[in-house]
């Protein structure tokens, strides 16, 4: 039964039953094979597409569980698209994942050259239930990874066909007894130079170009604090909710937003989960963002305003310098965990309000919340890059 208090009531709504959730308050709409590496260090580059391909991606991810420091020199995944992409092992060992709690992610090639990721982020509630969110997140990104490798981006819908392979594939897993998550997936054609987008909860991705705010995702929610999620449900849970009332809240991907943008030579991408849509706002991602892109000069000013620089790669490659005392980061890695590092500070500042204690404030305007918002956090980065020879086609 629902509590008759704010503070239990928004808290907990993530595992409510649909009848209790009716209960409370009416819907609203408000503005979201697992590859890691331990290891900062590579000089191999990180480039997405072939040669031939007129659009380039280079990506990293950043990660920190809510619970531990964050050390942004182990917490970041640098993606290598000539690594070959491994089917899920079974049994899967936890102590082999990222330390990103229930948070998960993947980034996988495509047939045609492209490139795949998304952030899953584990739905907490059901730990009332004894069970790990983290299992459904992390095997769901295995899956999603391993379905990219042989999906075809020219279809109508790619990003949420791999989400429902995910899907098919958790909910036929042994091993998965019970979770849930959330979802977005995004699928970049090295050919065309764009990207689709599929998303289903509270994670979310924002488009960024020089100073502005190009495009962001909004969040899919049944009410605060209770996104749209992907759950596999054992069927004596399904027996006693028959028997009792209500249902456990469960979308599909098909339910999941789809958008289409097109992308421009030194566009940056950030996919995460809501452990940094609830402590930094959109414009705060952008200000990290100009700040870095700009100071090491991918985004470079001029009387005409700040204009990309014409070859990226110098920046999106790892260089180690000849004394072994001292290893430059990707531009990538460096916005992944400069990110990262913001929103884990913001989580635990009790002073400075962010989206999430704003939007407490609008729905439970009684409820004494100040500060950030503890919570797992994970982020991919995209850098984009053009060919000189079809920025120069583009110009004609």
């Amino acid at each position: 039964m629902a509590s008759s208090s704010p503070v239990r009531s928004w808290r907990s709504l993530r595992n409510l039953s649909l009848r209790q959730f009716d209960q409370m308050q009416p819907s609203i709409s408000p503005r979201s094979s697992l590859n890691h590496s331990r290891s900062l260090h590579s000089t191999t580059p990180l480039r997405s597409s072939s040669k031939t391909a007129p659009y380039s991606y280079s990506i990293a991810a950043s990660y920190i569980g809510k619970d531990r420091p964050f050390d942004p020199s182990t917490h970041v995944f640098h993606f290598n698209p000539y690594n070959r992409v491994q089917p899920p092992k079974k049994p899967r060992s936890k102590a082999s994942r990222p330390e990103s709690g229930q948070d998960a992610f993947f980034i996988s090639r495509t047939q045609g050259g492209g490139v795949a990721l998304g952030v899953a982020d584990g739905v907490g509630g059901w730990m009332d239930s004894g069970v790990d969110p983290a299992d459904f997140s992390h095997a769901f990104c295995d899956y999603m990874a391993a379905a990219a490798y042989d999906t075809d981006i020219t279809t109508s819908t790619p990003a949420r066909g791999i989400m429902q392979k995910g899907y098919d594939a958790v909910c036929r897993d042994p091993s998965i007894r019970a979770g849930g998550s959330t979802a977005i997936v995004g699928i970049l054609d090295a050919q065309k130079g764009n990207i689709q987008v599929a998303n289903l909860g509270d994670s979310g991705f924002v488009h960024l170009r020089p100073n502005r705010v190009h495009a962001h995702s909004p969040a899919q929610t049944h009410a605060f604090n209770t996104p749209f999620q992907l759950s596999v449900i054992p069927q004596s849970m399904i027996r006693r909710m028959a028997a009792f009332g209500g249902a456990q809240l469960s979308d599909l991907p098909k339910d999941a937003d789809v958008t289409r943008h097109d992308l421009s030579h030194g566009d940056v991408l950030v996919f995460a989960s809501d452990g940094l849509w609830d402590n930094l706002f959109d414009q705060d991602v952008l200000r990290i963002v100009s700040g870095a892109m700009t100071r090491l000069g991918a985004w470079e000013k001029t009387e005409k305003g700040i204009r990309v620089a014409e070859d990226l790669n110098p920046f999106t490659t790892l260089e180690a310098e000849e004394s072994g005392e001292k290893e430059t980061a990707s531009l990538q890695s460096l916005l992944a965990t400069e990110i990262v590092g913001a929103a884990k500070a913001a989580s635990v500042n009790s002073r400075l309000d962010g989206p999430f204690a704003k939007e407490v404030k609008k729905y439970y305007p009684h409820e004494n919340w100040r500060g950030g918002k503890v919570d797992d956090i994970c982020v991919v980065v995209v850098v984009v890059s053009e060919g000189k020879e079809e920025r120069s086609k583009a110009k004609l």
